[in-house]
């Protein structure tokens, strides 16, 4: 539960949003491990005085979230061994004009391809199917070099889906995803209740309504339509997986930066992963997605660590308020501080205490943990290499952090006693240099 004053400062931020900045409405909740704690809302579905008022079961166009559903069926296709992400497109769509770029850079958006198809607006007008897409595909960069982001990138992963199964990206959404994790209120098309998609004239008070069509070839770009329940429960999942659907370590790859917005003078504040945008506030890690539609604006970003996050969905083509999504996050800060772990001890974590400890690198100290999860640190005693291993077979780990992720650390006994570290060809030593190691470079001599 939220505490009882969350909601009420809640209720205030969301009023004054959409009345100051004349949204017609404005949904919004925070959300905690896939659940919906408080939710406020404020205006009506259609703008106008007197009708049906927005709530958290008002479905709203969610744009750009809809790549993370695409990415998800593409990394379906990935754990299946169907495909690898560092696939040339080629090998599973042949006969394009851009067939050298990877599956990966085009969920990345570094594949340097197009950012939007020829006109008309793709967004206000009925789809085609992608054999009229398809003569339209070029790379305006070099694959490879730099973030540029890709709505038709999104429509080609969608034909390498539908050329894999057999079946329409929106029916791999449905039975992919949407029926294993319980979205009832997502859909392709507006079910009621939803709200209208609206611009709102920029010097008076007047509304004009935005079309909605199916956008067929570009759908995986922008199409679904959701409910802030859903998308908590969508926020999760791409926080933490799910047995029927993708597992929490390919969603933890998918969150790996790799498309970053390199501008000069300024830092990385946001970066693309495999179809998932992250964002790096203070230190904190955050995932999901933004989206934008002719009539909507949506957000939705779920804190890696806490599992809390927020989403925010509003039916105005332009004029979210710029700091909203800061303002509730600090009451999210306020209200809803990450709780604070007991620590318990752990009887399973003796037959691996042998392994701890310091160890030398040379001459440099480093010292070997067991981690609450039976996982290993090795960290420096002052500036070096800091890196987290997981078990992988007996005395055989692998670097999931830092310098060596990746690297196997193999433990070597003599006598049953852990002797020495091999570690990506350097050897750790229980005292600097040790000269019965057999350490490379030959005999060390004595200390003098």
């Amino acid at each position: 539960m939220a505490p009882m004053t969350l909601t009420p400062e809640l209720d205030r931020l969301v009023a004054r949003s959409q009345r100051e900045h004349r949204i017609p409405s404005l949904t919004v909740a925070v959300t905690r491990a896939g659940e919906v704690v408080s939710t406020a809302s404020a205006g009506t579905v259609d703008g106008r005085r007197g009708s049906e008022p927005a709530g958290a079961d008002t479905q709203y166009r969610i744009g750009s979230i809809s790549k993370t559903f695409t990415a998800a069926l593409v990394l379906r296709l990935r754990d299946e061994g169907v495909l690898a992400v560092e696939d040339r497109l080629e090998q599973h769509l042949p006969g394009t004009a851009i067939g050298e770029v990877t599956v990966a850079q085009l969920l990345s958006h570094t594949s340097g391809l197009r950012a939007e198809t020829d006109a008309p607006w793709w967004e206000r007008t009925e789809g085609y199917p992608f054999e009229r897409l398809a003569p339209q595909l070029r790379r305006v960069l070099p694959a490879g070099e730099r973030l540029h982001y890709s709505n038709v990138g999104f429509a080609v992963l969608a034909e390498v889906v539908a050329q894999h199964r057999g079946t329409s990206w929106e029916e791999s959404v449905r039975t992919e995803l949407l029926e294993p994790l319980g979205l009832a209120r997502t859909t392709v098309r507006p079910r009621a209740p939803h709200a209208t998609g609206l611009a709102r004239h920029p010097h008076a008070d007047l509304l004009l309504t935005e079309p909605e069509h199916h956008h067929h070839s570009m759908a995986a770009a922008g199409q679904l339509w959701s409910t802030v329940g859903d998308l908590a429960v969508w926020g999760e999942f791409l926080r933490s997986g799910h047995p029927d659907v993708l597992a929490a370590e390919t969603l933890a790859a998918m969150r790996l930066p790799r498309g970053f917005s390199d501008l000069p003078g300024q830092t990385w504040g946001s970066a693309f992963g495999l179809g998932i945008q992250v964002t790096n506030p203070d230190g904190r890690r955050r995932i999901g997605h933004g989206g934008s539609m002719p009539g909507f604006l949506a957000n939705l970003q779920v804190d890696v660590e806490s599992g809390l996050g927020v989403v925010v969905l509003t039916n105005t083509t332009s004029g979210m308020p710029p700091t909203l999504g800061t303002d509730i996050w600090s009451l999210v800060d306020q209200h809803l501080p990450p709780a604070a772990e007991p620590w318990y001890a752990d009887d399973t974590q003796a037959s691996l205490l042998d392994l701890t400890g310091t160890w030398y690198w040379g001459p440099a100290p480093y010292v070997l943990a067991l981690r609450a999860d039976g996982w290993l640190t090795l960290d420096p005693v002052g500036a070096g290499r800091a890196s987290g291993f997981r078990p992988d077979s007996p005395d055989v780990w692998i670097g999931t952090s830092g310098y060596y992720a990746g690297e196997r650390l193999q433990v070597v006994r003599r006598d049953g006693v852990p002797h020495h570290l091999d570690l990506a060809s350097f050897r750790f030593t229980r005292t600097p240099y040790d000269p019965e190691a057999d350490l490379p470079g030959g005999d060390t001599g004595p200390w003098a």
